[in-house]
């Protein structure tokens, strides 16, 4: 019970299990719900995206009636696609910015957004029973001197960012030094890992055809794949290329892309939004600025931003990277335990901030 209110969660709500303790009812099916009888006047109803998509003009009906209180709940998306799915797939974005519907989101957001921040991927690396092992094998990235590669440089799904770091790269040689993969046509040509590297459970699947674009999901058998952590792509590399999933839209969102390496103790680089080492920072994790110019997160023009990083790594690939590698050890280190710890931390706070912002939206009473 909140106050007057109840709380109804849809159990693929991506928050469920933070949250079931104070829940007095659940659904998976919102439309058998209703047609049960099962809906709770005034009570206060978490909905994941699927169930948003299936029943958007019910809920919109709901909210304008004022017969249920509805958040949107779908932090596995940064708030740019958030913003996306309010406006073209839900169409409530004017009942979002009246505060009639509330969000849950991966992504910070504009504050006429009523939007509560989750940092949904930075817990799930440790999930995973396969990776924990992996983690361990840290000190065998700053054992091996001398590596084949110089960066690990990963990108999936087609995005600006890295169709331009692709060919920047590309036309000066630099990719052929680094440990690099392209799942997208839309990025330019498909570049699967070697087998060596890939995942063992995925490694069989790199051979099979497919008359896909995006050949992703193909490749992980239409699981999450990029979950796993292998140790080998990190021990034969100085470093990390990381370009995450947002960079354009102006407010951090953190995805599996940057855990990856901050849980394996490899160093990185973000190719991401301005401010994102920043908000970086203000979670408690370090950056390198001690052996790079790390100033392109302050630079708001994002090509001019783009091509400062891709200057960063080109400079870096010249320098000696086994002494860059120990010099970043203690960083990497730090920001490993500082993961492990915020890890636990990030889902013990969420009920907390959950009900302040119940309150902060009045959606309590």
């Amino acid at each position: 019970m909140i106050n007057n209110c109840k709380l109804i969660l849809d159990t693929h709500c991506e928050v469920y299990d933070l949250l079931k303790p104070w829940a007095n009812a659940e659904f998976w099916n919102f439309e058998e719900h209703v047609n049960e009888g099962k809906l709770l006047p005034s009570g206060i109803y978490l909905i994941g995206r699927r169930q948003f998509h299936l029943n958007t003009n019910l809920l919109r009906q709901f909210t304008l009636e004022n017969t249920i209180k509805i958040i949107l709940s779908n932090p596995a998306e940064g708030s740019d696609t958030l913003r996306t799915h309010c406006d073209k797939e839900f169409y409530v974005t004017d009942l979002v910015k009246s505060k009639n519907i509330l969000l849950i989101g991966g992504g910070d957001m504009d504050s006429d957004w009523p939007c509560l921040q989750y940092d949904s991927f930075l817990p799930k690396l440790y999930d995973y029973s396969e990776n924990i092992g992996v983690i361990q094998q840290m000190n065998e990235i700053y054992d091996k001197k001398i590596k084949p590669y110089k960066f690990l440089f990963l990108n999936g799904r087609g995005r600006s960012h890295r169709q331009y770091l692709i060919n920047r790269f590309g036309n000066s040689e630099i990719l052929n030094q680094s440990l690099w993969t392209n799942l997208d046509q839309a990025n330019g040509s498909i570049q699967y890992l070697p087998p060596y590297y890939e995942v063992n459970q995925y490694q069989h699947r790199i051979d099979i055809p497919t008359a896909n674009f995006y050949v992703k999901h193909n490749l992980f058998n239409d699981e999450w794949g990029e979950i796993y952590l292998k140790a080998e792509p990190y021990i034969d590399t100085y470093f990390s290329l990381v370009t995450e999933t947002v960079f354009n839209y102006p407010y951090s969102f953190r995805t599996e892309k940057i855990w990856k390496p901050v849980a394996m103790g490899h160093p990185w680089i973000a190719v991401a939004n301005r401010g994102y080492y920043r908000d970086l920072h203000n979670l408690g994790f370090k950056t390198f600025g001690h052996v790079i110019d790390e100033s392109f997160d302050q630079i708001d023009h994002n090509p001019t931003r783009l091509e400062r990083i891709a200057t960063v790594v080109e400079d870096l690939c010249q320098q000696d990277l086994a002494k860059f590698l120990e010099e970043c050890y203690t960083v990497c280190k730090y920001n490993q335990q500082r993961l492990a710890e915020m890890r636990i931390k990030v889902r013990q706070e969420f009920p907390e901030r959950f009900f302040k912002f119940l309150k902060q939206y009045n959606f309590d009473e």
